[in-house]
This record gives C-alpha cells, sequence and structure tokens, in this order.
C-alpha cells in the first residue's frame, strides 16, 4: 500500500493516476480520496493526478491526539506527499477543509504551486461566526466519540449544505454517506477539534492573500451560505483569482456537479498553461459605481 511519511512520522496514503503536469487533489472533511473520483477519471487524460487521505483517515494513520492535527500540519502534509513522489511543482485542488488547505498551501509555499483551486472554502470564517463555528466543531467532535462514526456522520450528511446534493443524485450521495460512516471516530474527532476549530479566519488573512499572486480559482455552490462571503473575500483580495459560482449547488460541488466543476478547472488549468490567466486590471478596482467620475 503506498504511503508517504510526513516529518512526525504519520504514514499518508495515497493514489496516483495518470502522467503529465501533476495535479494534487485535497479532500474535504466528510469525504476522502475517493471523493476526487469524478476528477481523477477526467484530469487523468492529461495530468498526473494525485488524492490522499489526510492525517486521521484511514488507511492514513490516526495519530491518537488532537495536537497532531492542524491547519499548518495539513498544509505539510500536502508538502510531504509532493516530496515523497519528487515533485517539486503542482496543480493545487482543495474542496473546503481541502479549500482552506489549499489557500495556506498557497501563502507558504507559493514556490510549489503552479496553480491554486479553492472549493468550498470558508465555513466559520466570517467574525461573527467564529465562536458558533468553533462551538459546533467541538460539539461534533464530542458526537463522533460519544455516538460513533455510523450515527454521527448518518447527521452530518444530512445537513444544509449537502441536501441539495441528496436531491440531485440520491445515488451519487449515498456513495458519498456510506463512504464518511467508514472514517475513524477518533481520527474526526481530532480533525475537527486541531483543524477545524483552531483554524485562522480569512479575514485575518486579508493582507497575505493581498500578496498572493500564484493563479488561483475559487469554486462554491451558490447554496453553500457559509461560503458565499468569503468567496467574494477571497477574489477581493487575491488579485490573481477568479471566481466561479454553480447554480442551486451546495457545498461538494465536484460531486453534486462534476461537469461544471470539472470544465471550470480544465478551462482554469489551460489559461494557466497558455500563460492567459494574469492579475486583476488595476482600473476595474473604483469606488466608483459606472466609471465616469
Amino acid at each position: 500500500m503506498p504511503h508517504a511519511t510526513t516529518d512526525d512520522g504519520v504514514k499518508l496514503y495515497y493514489e496516483e493516476t495518470g502522467t503529465g503536469d501533476p495535479v494534487l487533489f485535497i479532500h474535504e472533511f466528510a469525504d476522502d480520496h475517493r471523493g476526487w473520483e469524478p476528477q481523477v477519471r477526467q484530469f487523468s487524460r492529461r495530468y498526473r493526478c494525485i488524492t490522499y487521505n489526510a492525517r486521521g483517515f484511514p488507511p492514513s494513520d490516526v495519530p491518537p491526539e488532537s495536537s497532531s492535527y492542524s491547519q499548518m500540519r495539513a498544509v505539510g502534509d500536502a508538502i510531504a506527499v509532493l516530496d515523497h513522489l519528487k515533485i517539486k511543482k503542482a496543480h493545487i485542488v482543495g474542496l473546503s477543509m481541502g479549500g482552506f488547505c489549499a489557500l495556506h498551501f498557497g501563502l507558504n509555499h507559493p514556490d510549489r504551486a503552479l496553480s491554486l483551486t479553492v472549493g468550498g472554502c470558508g465555513y466559520g470564517a466570517e467574525a461573527d461566526k467564529r465562536a458558533q463555528f468553533s462551538a459546533e466543531a467541538r460539539a461534533t467532535a464530542d458526537a463522533f466519540e460519544k455516538d460513533g462514526m455510523a450515527k454521527t456522520a448518518e447527521r452530518y450528511a444530512i445537513g444544509p449544505t449537502r441536501v441539495q446534493y441528496q436531491n440531485k443524485d440520491p445515488r451519487g450521495w449515498q456513495e458519498f454517506a456510506s463512504n464518511m460512516a467508514e472514517h475513524s471516530a477518533l481520527g474526526s474527532a481530532n480533525t475537527m477539534r486541531g483543524v477545524q476549530a483552531e483554524r485562522p479566519s480569512l479575514y485575518d488573512l486579508v493582507d497575505d492573500m493581498k500578496k498572493l499572486t500564484v493563479p488561483t480559482l475559487i469554486i462554491t455552490g451558490d447554496e453553500d451560505e457559509p461560503c458565499l462571503e468569503p468567496a467574494l473575500l477571497m477574489k477581493r483580495s487575491i488579485s490573481s483569482s477568479g471566481l466561479v459560482i454553480l447554480p442551486l449547488t451546495g457545498h461538494a460541488c465536484n460531486l453534486e456537479e462534476p461537469d461544471l466543476f470539472n470544465r471550470s478547472v480544465q478551462d482554469f488549468f489551460t489559461a494557466v498553461e497558455h500563460g492567459a490567466w494574469g492579475p486583476r486590471d488595476p482600473r476595474s478596482v473604483t469606488t466608483s459605481i459606472t466609471g465616469m467620475k
């Protein structure tokens, strides 16, 4: 079973398919490497696609202490996978928890990224939602430990930004829900406490985002309410970014609308590869409404 080892000795399970420029896919909290299957099937025709399970998600190791989990450790784990595969630079694609990781990857290791795709990123980012999100994350962690993975996953998979997927594609949603139910209760609880509840707000990263020059694509569903305002914040802060909003779509946008997601990402990759994805024209940033002051 292939694995990469992190600097603190954690083994991370990974898979790779295809040849070409590398693409590293970083999964969301409620999923694992299997959640990128619609993307791997498409992009492995032209790219070297790498998926992996974050620490805490078997068959990757599950460190027993929540102190072994953090936003920066998640970034370090992504670097460990690339280093293990001797990849200097890759397109970094992340969703939700993986979207936060992709953004922090770009902020901390811009020299290792060909591009960044930041999907479904924003939960708990707004200043007036920080305390609420942290409390809910810790309560969810407690539920994993008290009620078990299967029972808690059943509730989690039917959340207000998941029902869109269930309504559109009941079979696909059931596969997603079943995969989540197989996760480690300990690993999920530790990830909730160490990564989700403790990560910095996007609103505290504005100055850093304004310095980011890596080509960046932001993707979110229009019914993924916790991510809408943060998506606009990232678009306005990252001069090298573009924003895609998928209609009538919830959180797992890569699974819910795989064709739209894949087309958007492929167009983005193509523009980057041809040097056609540039920074925003500063003339477009103005306080004027009509531009005719």
